[in-house]
């Protein structure tokens, strides 16, 4: 099962899509833009396209925290990436794929595991191991 934080009653959260034109984008270390989503009560407040620029995994930790992203919805991610991504508080939910206002609602929904949005190949034994802390 995919576990995420889920936006409920009055509480206020910030997610980040990586965005490839409509779609997620299938890489996150070669992601050049992320979907900046604000929710309040299950609710999208505001939402807007931000660069990620070509920084290192600690750069661009700290710019995704320093926007208040909590979580971030992602392609397939490198070890390192992730490992500093959690480092700096941000949850990271890998192995994503689709259009990107599908998957966001079905992120609102709580449906990302349901919803056929894991890429192929990345089943339920591989994202026990990834979140093992290995890949």
């Amino acid at each position: 099962m995919l576990y995420y934080l889920q936006p409920e009653g009055g509480v206020a959260v910030k997610i980040a899509l990586t965005v490839w034109g409509n779609r997620i984008s299938p890489v996150f270390d070669a992601a050049r833009q992320v979907l900046v989503v604000d929710i309040e009560q299950g609710v999208v407040v505001s939402r807007h396209v931000a660069s990620l620029g070509t920084e290192l995994p600690h750069t661009r930790a700290l710019r995704l925290s320093g926007w208040g992203v909590q979580s971030l919805v992602c392609g397939a991610i490198s070890r390192e990436f992730a490992q500093t991504l959690e480092f700096h508080g941000i949850q990271v939910i890998p192995f994503i794929t689709g259009e990107v206002n599908q998957v966001l609602d079905a992120y609102l929904r709580g449906a990302l595991a349901a919803g056929g949005f894991r890429m192929a190949g990345t089943g339920a034994r591989r994202r026990k191991r990834f979140r093992g802390g290995s890949l």
